[in-house]
């Protein structure tokens, strides 16, 4: 599953991150921004049009990403939230 699949509110734990091409930069920066291998994540919000941009909280902090950017995480949902994977 990707984070941008992920159902509203819930809670998940990366996997990691899909490069396209080598020297990726938008991957990279995904990276360095605590999309990493064992990271709880969560889908908070997702914008008015089209689904757009998708508000993610990894520990304390937020951050709006691009459908495409949140495609690029992998994810298994968090066995605490209940739900099946």
């Amino acid at each position: 599953m990707t984070l941008s699949d992920l159902p509203m509110q819930a809670d998940a734990v990366v996997e990691g991150v899909q490069d396209l091409h080598a020297n990726d930069a938008i991957a990279r920066r995904l990276r360095e921004l605590g999309f990493v291998e064992g990271e709880p994540v969560r889908l908070v919000a997702r914008g008015p049009v089209g689904g757009e941009p998708l508000l993610v909280q990894i520990g304390f902090t937020r951050f709006a990403l691009r459908r495409s950017e949140a495609a690029r995480v992998r994810v298994s949902r968090d066995a605490r939230s209940g739900a099946p994977a």
